[in-house]
C-alpha cells in the first residue's frame, strides 16, 4: 500500500503544465478498425499523461496518438491510452490519457 501512496504523491508533485486549451490533433481507431481524427483542446500536460476536452467519449484502454503542431513545419507525437472518460456538466468529456513509457 505504501508503494501506491508514494506513487500518488510523486504524481501529484511532478511537473504539470496548464495547456490553456491548446488545440491538438488526436487519432484513434474504433472497435471496427476505422481511424478517427479530431482536433480537440488539451487542458493539462504532466509527466505521465494528458487531460483532454472532447465532445465524445473514448472507450477506456483505447490507443490514442496526440499530435502537437507548432507554427513551423515540425510537430511532436505522443502515444497513450485512455485511462478514463468523464462526462462533464456541459455534455463534453474530460479524457485522461496515460502516456506509453516505451514510445
Amino acid at each position: 500500500m505504501a508503494d501506491s501512496n508514494s506513487e500518488e504523491m510523486e504524481r501529484r508533485t511532478s511537473f504539470r503544465l496548464d495547456m490553456e486549451k491548446e488545440l491538438v490533433d488526436i487519432v484513434w481507431s474504433d472497435e471496427k478498425g476505422k481511424e478517427h481524427n479530431k482536433k480537440i483542446a488539451c487542458l493539462d500536460f504532466a509527466r505521465g499523461g494528458l487531460k483532454l476536452d472532447c465532445d465524445e467519449s473514448l472507450p477506456v484502454n483505447t490507443a490514442v496518438t496526440v499530435v502537437f503542431k507548432s507554427a513551423n513545419a515540425g510537430h511532436q507525437k505522443l502515444y497513450g491510452k485512455v485511462l478514463r472518460s468523464i462526462k462533464q456538466e456541459n455534455g463534453w468529456f474530460e479524457i485522461a490519457l496515460v502516456l506509453d513509457k516505451d514510445a
